[in-house]
């Protein structure tokens, strides 16, 4: 896989950097909210204009000398973003004019030498593009004016972005395992993800909610691509603030939608909560293998019978959910944070496989015959066949002559012996009954 060349957007707080991100995505891919700061983590994203690729990088809101914890955290992800990039793209306000922070921020991009777009933001009348003169102070070549909001300029901002980019590859397909990190806030999600990149890609502090945006991040393990998601700290409903909180709930969900694989990650401090298990159901509601991660396992005082008993605790507590798999790791001191890996890896390749006919019918004919579905009218109900017919998530059809009185009760029986002799490690499975 060819690395594509890195476009960072960024700029001080509040000038528009996340509506340019969405307008160059063409759809709404990070968070943007009237209150300063919504954006913390960089959050990357594949573009492509007029046949060229690149990774576009949103970035928080930069101000370099702050003291202030989190606003440090955050000049530190858009440093990393500034040495990683290919171009720089340093966004200003057209219609609040030049900020002394503005100067600041454009001296540190002169001295990486590399291409430096300049582009003033909120230029959707001719009035407004009278006043973007004085960002020539910057030394950073002619404005670019544009307006995010209503997309006034974005196409010249691309053409002029194509021009300077290094000459490398076209938009290829990644064949890449997507990782969804769900959990409560303050689980440690964030952690975890800096223990398996090796680097601080993700803002990580003690303050719960840190993460606002889901966050997609690349890498390779065992020469396997892996596309990981950090995503907010889901909170009860009824907790719920309105506004930026509520659209990271949304964002997470959605990030549910697109993956492969959700490690859920619970606390070893804390064991399993009914908000852990209410984020465990989001996950099969939406049919994507799961794995249940249970963090900071180094707090814990044990034994050699202690992983055993809290397990045991955590599948009581599971009941029907037997088939999900329980790594215990420590993100502080990275003990097992590969195996959480390896564990999704597994379930990602459960998710794909595919029964043969003929061995379904191998297996389950005999017990189909031998446990019939109990039926209290007295009529004869047959199964006569099963199949799977599809994948990802896996779906397996029954085809019986009066599918309306199939049980419940029967149908967990069947797929207890599915899973007893095919596996599915991780993986919803559904069944249906047709017909015949």
């Amino acid at each position: 896989m060819k690395q594509l060349p890195v476009v960072a957007i960024v700029g001080r707080p509040n000038v528009g950097k996340s509506t340019l991100f969405n307008r160059a995505l063409r759809k709404r891919e990070a968070i943007v909210h009237d209150m300063p700061g919504v954006t913390r983590d960089r959050k990357y994203s594949e573009a492509e204009w007029t046949g060229h690729a690149f990774t576009l990088v949103d970035t928080g809101g930069f101000l370099p000398q702050s003291e202030d914890v989190m606003t440090s955290a955050v000049a530190h992800q858009v440093e990393k973003a500034i040495e990683e990039a290919d171009v720089l793209v340093l966004v200003v306000d057209g219609k609040e004019g030049l900020y002394p922070i503005d100067e600041e921020i454009a001296v540190i991009l002169q001295r990486t030498s590399k291409p430096v777009l300049l582009v003033a933001n909120k230029v959707d009348n001719a009035r407004r593009l009278e006043n973007i003169y004085e960002f020539y102070k910057l030394n950073l070549g002619d404005p670019i004016p544009v307006s995010a909001i209503s997309g006034r300029g974005s196409g010249d901002l691309l053409d002029k972005i194509v021009s300077v980019l290094p000459r490398q590859a076209q938009l290829e397909e990644m064949d890449a395992i997507r990782l969804a990190i769900m959990g409560k806030p303050n689980v440690g999600k964030s952690s975890f993800v800096n223990a398996i990149l090796g680097e601080e890609k993700v803002i990580v502090t003690e303050i719960p909610g840190t993460t606002r945006d889901a966050v997609d991040l690349h890498f390779m393990y065992f020469n396997r691509d892996f596309i990981i998601v950090d995503t907010a700290g889901l909170r009860k409903r009824t907790k719920l603030d309105e506004g930026v909180e509520y659209y990271s709930v949304i964002r997470a969900m959605d990030t549910i939608e697109k993956s492969d694989v959700s490690l859920v990650f619970i606390s070893a401090v804390d064991g399993l909560t009914h908000q852990d298990t209410a984020i465990l159901g989001e996950v099969i509601k939406k049919r994507k293998g799961v794995v249940l991660v249970v963090n900071k396992w180094d707090l814990l005082e044990k034994n050699e019978k202690t992983i055993l008993r809290f397990e045991e605790e955590i599948r009581k507590r599971l009941k029907n959910l037997s088939y999900i798999p329980i790594v215990f790791i420590s993100a502080l001191t990275k003990k097992r944070v590969f195996q959480a890996v390896d564990v999704a890896k597994s379930v990602y390749e459960e998710r794909r496989k595919r029964v043969d006919t003929p061995e379904l019918n191998d297996v389950l004919g005999p017990i189909l015959r031998d446990t019939p579905p109990f039926v209290s009218d007295g009529k004869l109900l047959k199964i006569h066949y099963v199949t799977q017919v599809k994948t990802e998530p896996p779906l397996f059809v029954f085809f019986t002559n009066r599918p309306q009185r199939i049980r419940e009760n029967y149908k967990r029986f069947l797929e207890s012996k599915i899973r007893a002799n095919f596996g599915f490690m991780g993986v919803p499975i559904s069944l249906i009954f047709r017909q015949k």
